[in-house]
């Protein structure tokens, strides 16, 4: 399995043994209030809010907090924040894309940098490894909602592009331009998805061994605890048996 898909595995774990879920609220309230200022606060007419909303649920963030975020939205004194992304290179060579919503861009670029070099890093140009990957919409659901055929009939008839299933689930990817109707007409066929999102998808990866996979995931984890910071990703590819010792 390519990396983009054992990295989700790892972090899901890591989130269901991780007592610190105010950081985690507190990163996709933001998502939420972004979305709903730059969409609709109405999450019918407004696709990327939808998303982050279904995300919040997913993570068990309380509805109450989930529409104080939509509504801080339409309020007048309410913080500007920038999406940026930014680009460097991890232990090994592998390429990370970094994905933050900041008011302050130089506080977040001083820090993400400061991170990458700590940890085995170096922060490149924007576009300096963009071009190892695609972006893509990402649809994701258990092993057991039915089998590989199952799936993969739902997700042509959906206008997917591409469908990997294993043990560790079904990972259903699509233009990320058709996300949204993708999305939809999969939960008609298949119910409610594990995940639905824009991702980057790798389009070459990068080989790790243990003590590489270990490096990794300390550069990883010590960006997304930059509270700016909304997503890593990474283009990592590992063999089982160096999953397994994780």
């Amino acid at each position: 399995m390519a990396g983009h898909s054992k990295w989700a595995n790892i972090q899901h774990r890591k989130g269901r043994q991780d007592a610190a879920r105010s950081k985690l609220f507190s990163k996709l309230s933001k998502e939420i209030t972004v979305a709903a200022k730059l969409g609709d606060p109405d999450p019918d007419k407004n696709p990327r809010l939808r998303m982050a909303i279904k995300e919040a649920k997913k993570e068990s963030v309380p509805k109450d907090v989930i529409e104080r975020a939509v509504k801080k939205s339409q309020a007048g004194d309410s913080e500007d924040y920038e999406e940026i992304r930014y680009e460097g290179y991890g232990p090994g060579g592998v390429a990370v894309i970094v994905e933050a919503m900041t008011d302050n861009r130089n506080r977040t670029a001083s820090t993400v940098r400061s991170t990458f070099s700590k940890n085995g890093g170096n922060m490149g140009e924007t576009g300096s490894v963009g071009f190892m990957f695609e972006r893509k919409g990402e649809v994701v659901y258990p092993a057991d909602v039915g089998d590989s055929e199952t799936v993969m009939m739902a997700a042509i008839e959906a206008g997917a592009e591409d469908v990997e299933s294993g043990e560790d689930g079904h990972f259903i990817w699509c233009a990320d331009t058709d996300l949204n109707d993708v999305s939809t007409a999969l939960e008609k066929e298949l119910g409610e998805s594990d995940s639905t999102r824009l991702v980057w998808k790798p389009t070459t990866t990068t080989e790790l061994d243990l003590e590489g996979m270990q490096k990794l995931m300390k550069l990883v984890e010590a960006l997304e605890d930059d509270d700016d910071v909304q997503r890593v990703t990474t283009n990592f590819e590992a063999s089982d048996e160096v999953m397994a010792q994780l």
